[in-house]
């Protein structure tokens, strides 16, 4: 039995997707840039949430930035534009309202409220739908936009999460989409196992893609992490079997596997100081992808699109 709950815990609004079958649980707050808040699965022995999220609502508030934009909502842009300055169909813009150390940096949702319009329970799965609509709030993106998230809640401690935009805009606009969800195991990084199918990494200079890639096979088959530091994207390689991604605790058998579809190409992975959790980003555009074009979506009047992702968790 799957069902569809609203409570207030460290004083966020939280709706919670359970699975009674399993007692597996996701936590989503609308409010706070549709978050991603825990994902909560249980074998019989321990309750594990894979997810690393603020403690409260109050930190949210002071810190979402500063602690890493962890679980939100990355829309119009993911990752970072150097002075927040782009240009697109020969007009320059602009970006003000996302301005950190130098960048924009993450979109314009991940603070804004998201609007519950629908909630679906079955015997196979629980769905939650949000919906923020953006009209031009910054005037660095004079575009408007309906940004409709969904959660599916599904059998097999499955969560997938799908994003529609559709350009409410009389004029064509520049797009790229992401999560930034933080995942943990229940141990530092350091001990984890990771593994990805990627075709290349793109060489990066201050977090920017200078436009050249190189091969990249180091996580191809499960590898420790270890001291290993990442900040990097990478190109998915489509034509390997799914999951593209996994990373799993070798102690305890807690896996989580991770099955992008086409629309998030990219693979941004990265390691923050503590190294207690390591954020796993699909994007369908690495960093500043409004200036050099990497994987932008170019999206028309009227038009919509789609990005699709998918996490599984088990233990073996």
């Amino acid at each position: 039995m799957f069902t569809i709950d609203k409570y207030q815990q460290d004083g966020f609004a939280q709706v919670l997707l359970t699975d009674h079958n399993t007692r597996t649980s996701v936590a989503i707050v609308p409010d706070c840039g549709a978050m991603l808040h825990a994902f909560r699965v249980w074998d019989g022995d321990e309750v594990l949430n894979i997810i690393d999220s603020y403690n409260s609502k109050s930190e949210f508030d002071e810190l979402a930035e500063a602690n890493g934009f962890k679980g939100l909502k990355l829309s119009p842009f993911p990752c970072r534009i150097p002075g927040g300055l782009y240009r697109f169909n020969n007009h320059d813009f602009q970006l003000t309202n996302t301005l950190r150390n130098g960048a924009a940096i993450h979109g314009l949702l991940y603070r804004q409220s998201f609007q519950i319009i629908q909630e679906q329970v079955s015997g196979n799965s629980a769905i939650l739908t949000l919906l923020h609509e953006y009209r031009n709030t910054d005037k660095g993106y004079p575009f408007a936009y309906s940004c409709l998230v969904e959660y599916r809640l599904e059998a097999n401690n499955t969560l997938q999460i799908s994003t529609q935009i559709t350009n409410n805009s009389t004029t064509a606009m520049p797009l790229a989409d992401g999560w930034h969800p933080y995942f943990t195991l229940g141990k530092r990084v350091d001990g984890l196992e990771l593994q990805f199918q990627a075709r290349e990494i793109l060489e990066f200079v201050d977090l920017i893609p200078t436009g050249k890639t190189y091969p990249y096979s180091l996580f191809s088959s499960p590898k420790q992490i270890g001291e290993i530091a990442l900040d990097n994207s990478y190109l998915l390689d489509f034509a390997q079997s799914q999951p593209l991604c996994v990373l799993r605790n070798p102690a305890s058998g807690w896996q989580l596997s991770i099955q992008p579809e086409n629309s998030y190409p990219y693979l941004q992975i990265y390691i923050p100081p503590h190294r207690n959790s390591i954020a796993i980003e699909n994007l369908s555009a690495p960093p500043d992808s409004f200036n050099n074009g990497i994987g932008l979506v170019v999206l028309q009047p009227g038009a919509a699109t789609r990005f699709v992702t998918q996490y599984t968790v088990e233990r073996k």
